[in-house]
């Protein structure tokens, strides 16, 4: 079956990445839409060999599409998702408007793929990028013990923010080269050769990043009880989120236990290298890439019974346009 896609915010960074991905995994839409905003209007989009003009999201365009991708930040998902929806489209969002409503589905394809089949409002949110590589990782593990807590310290990539972040931080180092003043606009400090904490606060001290993912793994693994204690970094990296990660279930479970059932896992390439000095999965090489990378499992040192592993991914791929095509896939795949 084919049916007409149209890509909200396609001018955007996870925008073109959804249409590369619609591109790369022959997605079979008769037709595909370009939509943004009215300043990007008339402009041209890359599909495949050929490019698409871009039209303005307004409410009728979404006449006659089936599926819509979303990535045009929260405002927009608000007032057009649902438009789309009442049209008879099925609404794929990836921003954050939606992910905690209880009457929208929160879906990772390699864990939780049945939930996109209740959809009240005809909205499926797609996670946070942070969290998507998180729980591809973990569900092997959660399926194998029950996990009850989660340590998790994030590297994030300046792409995570959007282009203009990107461009901040390589004039940012070319500054530094040339003995230039630092400056910034988009980011909320110098992110060339240093460590940011660049998110919208939340409570309790922690961000709103920080507290997105304790929310959306909890209901994406469908388990209120298990515990998130994260912290979230923007590093000086363009493009593929790290993770560190301690995990501890509710019975002990050994290194070798969690290496043997992240082995052929959904959606995870594991790499069993021994350590040494640069044998890790690292985020230059997970550009373009659909896995989630992970490595360097071992037993934790202080708590008998937890593992402690390096999970990293690209984030416009697996972290956003990646995963909202393979939830199209599922749609796709009902009819």
């Amino acid at each position: 079956m084919s049916c007409v896609v149209a890509v909200v915010g396609a001018t955007g960074l996870v925008g073109r990445e959804m249409l590369r991905t619609l591109q790369l995994r022959r997605f079979p839409a008769s037709r595909v839409v370009a939509l943004a905003s009215a300043r990007s209007a008339g402009s041209l989009v890359p599909y495949g060999d050929a490019a698409i003009e871009v039209r303005q999201a307004t409410p009728e365009r979404f006449a006659g599409v089936d599926i819509a991708l979303f990535s045009a930040g929260k405002a927009a998902a608000r007032e057009l998702a649902p438009q789309a929806a009442a049209r008879g489209a099925v609404v794929i969002d990836n921003s954050s408007a939606w992910r905690m409503d209880p009457e929208v589905p929160l879906v990772v394809p390699e864990v939780n793929p049945a939930d996109g089949r209740r959809r009240p409002k005809g909205i499926i949110a797609n996670p946070n990028c942070s969290t998507i590589q998180m729980v591809v990782a973990l569900k092997p593990i959660h399926n194998l013990a029950r996990i009850e807590h989660i340590v998790v310290s994030t590297y994030q990539a300046a792409s995570g923010k959007g282009y203009a972040a990107v461009q901040e931080l390589h004039a940012q180092e070319r500054a530094l080269v040339e003995g230039r003043a630092i400056e910034h606009r988009v980011l909320p400090g110098r992110l060339a050769q240093n460590l940011l904490m660049d998110w919208p606060a939340g409570t309790g001290g922690y961000s709103e990043e920080e507290l997105k993912m304790v929310g959306e793994t909890r209901k994406i693994m469908g388990d209120e009880r298990i515990g998130v204690s994260p912290t979230t970094v923007r590093v000086p990296v363009a493009t593929g989120h790290s993770e560190a990660l301690h995990v501890r279930c509710a019975r002990p479970v050994s290194a070798a236990e969690a290496v043997a059932a992240l082995r052929g896992a959904p959606g995870v390439r594991l790499d069993e290298r021994p350590y040494e000095p640069g044998a890790h999965p690292q985020p230059v090489h997970c550009v373009g890439e659909d896995w989630v990378y992970v490595g360097r499992v071992r037993d934790d040192l202080a708590v008998p019974g937890a593992i402690n592993l390096w999970v990293v991914a690209d984030n416009l791929r697996k972290g956003a346009a990646l995963n909202a095509v393979q939830i199209a896939e599922l749609v796709l795949g009902e009819v």
